[in-house]
Formats: C-alpha cells, sequence, structure tokens
C-alpha cells in the first residue's frame, strides 16, 4: 500500500464465569499489562471514557482497551498489506493466550462479529486510513468514494443470521422487513447516516472527524465504521486493499463519476439480497448494476496502478476474482469471502439439520463461524488451501510483540520498551510519548520508523534520571545551595 492502514476490532464475550462477562474482558486486559508482559498501561487518564488503567499500548504497536465493555484492539499502523493481516491475527492469538494462562477457555469464549444476537446491540470494527492533506475532496469525489463504500459490501460483508434485534429495532430497513433469513452485512441494519461525525446512535458510512493523529497539516485520517469484522483473511484483504487503491484515486482526483441516489438504503437493500441480482440506483442515471459498477472503480485502479509493485498487483488479481464470481457463479468464493462462505455452510446446516433459518441453533453457529480460537472457528476451516493471502504462524506469532518494522509503530515500540527499562512511568499515545522531567516527543511523521529526535530524547530522559537520583542521594547540599542563595 501506498498508505497507512489499521483497524480497531471490539470482541464479543461468551462466558460462563457467574461474574460475567465484564469480570472477564478486565481479567484478559489485565494480564495483556501484567509486568509489562506486553505492553504499558495507561497511567493517566485519556479521556473521560477511558479513565487510567483502562487499557494501553502494546509492544507490537497496537492498543487494547475496554470499551463500553468490550474488548477491543487495535493494530499498529501498517504500511505493507500483510502486516496488517498478521497483527490482525495476532489480536486473537493473544487473546487466546491469555485465556489459556488464566486458565478459563474451557468456559470463555472471545467472538470478532459485529451483532449480539440475543439483546440486538452492536459493535464494531473500524478502519483507519492515512488520506493526504491535499486530497481534493470536492462533493463529486465524496460521493464517488461514498458509492465504493457502499457497493463494496458485496464482497466484504460477514454475512448475518436474520435482520436487527431488539435492542435498535426503532431502526427501519425496509429491504429488511419480516422475515429476513440471511444478510450479507452484520452492520447494515445499524449505519444510519452517509456522513456524520458521530460514532454511536447516529452511525455514518464516513465518518467525518478530523483527528489525524500525525501532523495535521499534511494528512487527515478516513475513520470507516460501516465495514464488519474480517474473518477470512482474503476478505480481510479485499476491504482494506481495495479501499485502499480507491483512496489512491481520490488522492490523484481520478475517482469514476459514480453518486447512489441514497447511499444508506442502498447499502441496506444490498445486505437483504444475498441471491441477488444486485442492482442499485444512481443519482442521475437510474439503475445500475453493483457489480459493473465495482468493476470501473477496479478498471481505472488497474489502469493507473497496475505494474506498480508486486502487493498491488496481487490485490488487483484478488479483486479481478471476486468481481468476475459475483457477476457468475458466487459458489467460487467460498473459502475467499466471509458472507458467500458462511450462506454456503449454514445451508448445508439447515437442509442436513431440518431447522428453520431463524433458529437459534444457528444463530449459535453463526458465531462459532467468528470465534477467535482457530480450533473452534467454523470458518477458518474453510480458508482457500490457496489463498494469497492466509498469513504465517510464524509472522503471526512475532506480530504478536513486534511492530511493523517501516511505521511510526517501531519507533513508539522501542520508546515504550525504553521506558520499562529504566523503570519510568510515561504518557503514550499514537502521535506523542511523555515522561517526567522531559519534553514530549512528537512522532508527528507515521511513516518515520527512526525519527531523529527519539535518540536525543532518551539522553534527556536519562540525564533527568541522573539529577533525581542525585538530589535524592544529596538532599542536604541542595538545602545548603538554598540557604546560601
Amino acid at each position: 500500500m501506498t498508505r497507512l492502514a489499521g483497524i480497531e476490532t471490539e470482541y464479543g464475550c461468551l462466558t460462563l464465569d457467574p461474574n460475567g462477562s465484564l469480570e472477564t474482558v478486565r481479567r484478559v486486559r489485565d494480564w495483556l499489562f501484567a509486568g509489562s508482559r506486553y505492553g504499558l498501561i495507561d497511567r493517566q487518564q485519556r479521556d473521560w471514557d477511558e479513565p487510567a488503567g483502562n487499557g494501553g499500548f502494546l509492544f507490537n504497536g497496537g492498543r487494547a482497551y475496554l470499551d463500553m465493555g468490550h474488548l477491543e484492539l487495535c493494530t499498529a499502523e501498517c504500511l505493507g498489506l500483510r502486516d496488517l493481516i498478521a497483527h490482525d491475527a495476532a489480536g486473537d492469538a493473544l487473546i487466546c493466550e491469555a485465556l489459556s494462562a488464566l486458565r478459563i477457555g474451557n468456559r470463555t469464549g472471545f467472538i470478532r462479529n459485529n451483532v449480539d444476537h440475543y439483546s440486538g446491540a452492536t459493535f464494531g470494527c473500524h478502519e483507519n486510513y492515512l488520506v493526504r492533506r491535499s486530497a481534493p475532496l470536492n462533493e463529486r469525489n465524496v460521493l464517488s468514494l461514498l458509492a465504493f463504500l457502499t457497493l463494496r459490501v458485496l464482497y466484504t460483508g460477514a454475512g448475518k443470521v436474520g435482520g436487527v434485534g431488539v435492542a435498535e429495532a426503532r431502526i427501519s430497513n425496509e429491504a429488511a422487513s419480516g422475515s429476513v433469513p440471511f444478510q450479507l452485512s452484520q452492520r447494515a441494519d445499524y449505519i444510519q447516516n452517509d456522513l456524520f461525525e458521530w460514532v454511536q446512535f447516529n452511525r455514518a458510512i464516513i465518518n467525518t472527524r478530523d483527528e489525524p493523529l500525525a501532523d495535521a497539516r499534511r494528512f487527515r485520517r478516513l475513520h470507516l465504521l460501516h465495514g464488519d469484522t474480517s474473518v477470512l483473511p482474503d476478505t480481510l484483504a479485499l476491504k482494506i486493499g481495495t479501499t485502499s487503491l480507491v483512496l489512491d484515486l481520490l488522492e490523484i482526483d481520478h475517482l469514476p463519476k459514480v453518486a447512489l441516489l441514497d447511499a444508506v438504503g442502498e447499502f441496506r437493500k444490498l445486505s437483504a439480497n444475498p441471491s441477488g441480482p444486485w442492482i442499485v440506483e444512481l443519482a442521475e442515471s437510474g439503475p445500475r448494476d453493483a457489480v459493473e459498477l465495482l468493476g470501473e472503480y477496479y478498471e481505472v485502479a488497474r489502469a493507473e496502478f497496475g505494474g506498480r509493485d508486486a502487493e498491488t498487483d496481487e490485490v488487483l488479481a484478488s479483486w479481478k476474482a471476486a468481481l468476475d464470481a459475483l457477476a457468475g457463479d458466487v459458489s467460487q468464493l467460498v473459502g475467499t469471502v466471509d458472507w458467500v462462505t458462511k450462506r454456503w455452510l449454514f445451508t448445508q446446516f439447515v437442509e442436513a439439520e431440518g431447522i428453520a433459518w431463524d433458529s437459534a441453533w444457528l444463530k449459535s453457529q453463526d458465531l462459532e463461524f467468528h470465534h477467535t480460537d482457530p480450533k473452534r472457528c467454523l470458518a477458518r476451516q474453510l480458508i482457500a488451501p490457496d489463498s494469497p493471502w492466509n498469513p504465517r504462524e510464524e509472522d503471526v506469532a512475532a506480530a504478536r510483540s513486534a511492530p511493523p518494522s517501516d511505521t511510526r509503530a517501531a519507533a513508539r515500540s522501542r520508546l515504550m520498551r525504553f521506558l520499562s527499562s529504566e523503570g519510568l512511568s510515561g504518557f503514550v499515545d499514537w502521535e506523542v510519548v511523555d515522561t517526567e522531567g522531559v519534553n514530549p516527543l512528537m512522532l508527528l511523521d507515521p511513516f518515520d520508523a527512526h525519527p531523529a529526535d527519539a535518540g536525543p530524547w532518551c539522553e534527556e530522559v536519562r540525564q533527568a534520571i541522573r539529577r533525581k537520583e542525585s538530589g535524592a542521594r544529596d538532599p542536604g547540599s541542595r538545602r545548603g545551595s538554598d540557604a546560601a542563595r
């Protein structure tokens, strides 16, 4: 990729612990940070809803914290798509390791999905993309970007048994009214706006909050919260890889002219129609085939970026294969696209067991599809054997504690380990590291893995430690000096 990307995954928790899921989530978080095992816990309050001890940064460049009772894991800033996939998988591995170490894995499971079938509540997987501040965000381009982000659900949806649940029944989805056996997306029922700055209740396809977490003169951060949590590595690669290419087109002002009449409405209609055909209404020219429209984005991206580098060509090849299958034989995407794989598997299960699509048993299997334990995850058993995106076990194992080597995450990780080795408490955020006695070190260039100021800053910290130790050893000389003055 030519840009940094990262994802934030909120996990559901199922437990038999009589103290409830929140206590289990806290135990897992505390295990991650105990003795600086995998990171440094926050010693200061970060925000009104993030008190001290609520979470912290990980040595692998990511972050773990509690968000409204859910464990949330953020990946590091990743420049390589395979790095991002490995770091996403490492989050699951860390959870499984914690459950094993705490000896509660036999009665607790963490689920990487987006809906509670019992209550109807939703929790998200947020995507973050670094975008250059100079990107031309005019009306034409925003509408085209909005259209792509709506249409991509055809190959990024995680699949969902049934319609919207109880907690947000106020949400109206005419396309999914009545009994809906299966949907493409877990989040579509909960998206109410095309553009909005809040992240709860009035959720939008594009979150407009301008919080770059980097040099605001050079960058902005595109924050998306309408996407599903991907389970299969190929689905994650398609989601992040194609979106990154479309943002490349945005930055050179070469997006195709596509504007949907009602992006949110079309998002929900697509989700409620797993069998196709997928027809959407354009603002100016009426009905069009959604796969053909996605093909326009692909063709422009191929013409502009084909041959740029090996990873780009692999993303383009995966994108083309997905679009060809969607236009022809969708079953070719079993093991590649989450919703296709889930629907194929559950169709066989429903027929074999003679149950209805609204069966509680099937909803239970829906959760198992998203299980973080590889031995229980139904999806992992169906990963395409020739998948070019399935991460190697050694890469996932390394990503549990090591950051990507080519982004700011590497610098932040080294600085955290330095503070830990010196026994210091500090304040860590994505773009700043601070500790007592020195000025904060700003990390405003997210592409810089070796900032020039890092070495001198560490030396300043050592000098501050020596000054403090010297004063503690000889308090009398300080009093004498004060008296002389």
